[in-house]
């Protein structure tokens, strides 16, 4: 498609760089050592998540406490907001003043 517009010296119709039959981008000597250096840092990385520095056993429950004492704080965080509770006798309280049917 390209080579018979090129050939044909026809044009591109609207954009030439977006849409469905855009001019293709040139790749560069640039472009190609940077996506090399993108896919060797994902390697590296693949490499240092593949080998994990605590095994399983390390690993399972090893901060139980620490996760315990920051829930503790964090439950206590939120009942220093909370409002103490409220009852209904002491709201209605005022409307026992002139009780005279109980001795």
């Amino acid at each position: 498609m390209f080579l018979t517009t090129v050939l044909l010296r026809k044009r591109i119709p609207g954009k030439q760089w977006i849409g469905k039959y855009r001019r293709p981008r040139v790749v560069t000597l640039s472009m190609k050592q940077a996506m090399i250096r993108r896919l060797e840092i994902e390697a590296e990385n693949e490499y240092w998540l593949s080998r994990p520095y605590l095994t399983r056993e390390q690993e399972y429950k090893h901060n139980t406490e620490e996760r315990h004492a920051k829930w503790e704080a964090f439950k206590s965080l939120m009942k220093a907001k909370f409002p103490e509770h409220r009852y209904i006798s002491d709201h209605l309280n005022h409307l026992n003043v002139s009780k005279k049917w109980t001795s």
